[in-house]
C-alpha cells in the first residue's frame, strides 16, 4: 500500500503544492520520498496544463457568453510579476502563491515557450519541495527548540 500513500501525496501537491509535505507528513513517509512526490505532482500538473492549455482555453471561449474584463486587479498583479520578475518569478512564486495550475496557466498566458516554462518549473518545484518539505518535517524540533 505504499504505492497508494505516494499517488495521494502526488495528487494534493497536483492541486495545492503544500498539501504534498501536509499528506506526505500524515501517511508516514520519509522527507526524501514526500519531497519527490510533491515535486513530481507539481510536475504533472504542469504538463498537462502546458500541453492541454490550448484546447482548454477553446473549451472555456465556447460556453462563455461574454467576453471576460481585460483589466481587473489580479490581471494588472500578474503583469506587475510578469514585468518584474519574468519567468524565474512566476515559477518562485507558484508554489508559495499560487497552485500550479495558476502558475501554469498564467505562464502560457505571457506565452513562455515550453522548455523555458518547464526548466523553471522543475527547477522551481524541486527547491521548494525539498524546502518545504524539511522545515514541515523538523517543526516538532523546532517547537522543543523555542519551547512552544
Amino acid at each position: 500500500m505504499l504505492f497508494a500513500r505516494y499517488i495521494s501525496v502526488i495528487l494534493a501537491s497536483m492541486i495545492k503544492f503544500v498539501g504534498g509535505p501536509l499528506s506526505g507528513l500524515a501517511l508516514g513517509l520519509t522527507w526524501a520520498e514526500t519531497a519527490f512526490c510533491t515535486a513530481l505532482g507539481m510536475m504533472l500538473s504542469v504538463v498537462a496544463i502546458t500541453y492541454a492549455g490550448a484546447a482548454l482555453q477553446a473549451l472555456l471561449d465556447r460556453y462563455r457568453h461574454q467576453k471576460p474584463k481585460r483589466f481587473t486587479s489580479r490581471t494588472r498583479l500578474a503583469v506587475r510579476i510578469w514585468k518584474r520578475f519574468g519567468m524565474a518569478g512566476i515559477a518562485l512564486l507558484t508554489p508559495l502563491l499560487l497552485t500550479p495550475i495558476g502558475g501554469t496557466v498564467l505562464a502560457v498566458s505571457f506565452r513562455v515557450s515550453r522548455g523555458q516554462l518547464l526548466l523553471y518549473m522543475l527547477i522551481s518545484a524541486a527547491l521548494w519541495a525539498v524546502a518545504q518539505t524539511l522545515a514541515l518535517y523538523q517543526l516538532p524540533k523546532l517547537k522543543e527548540l523555542v519551547g512552544w
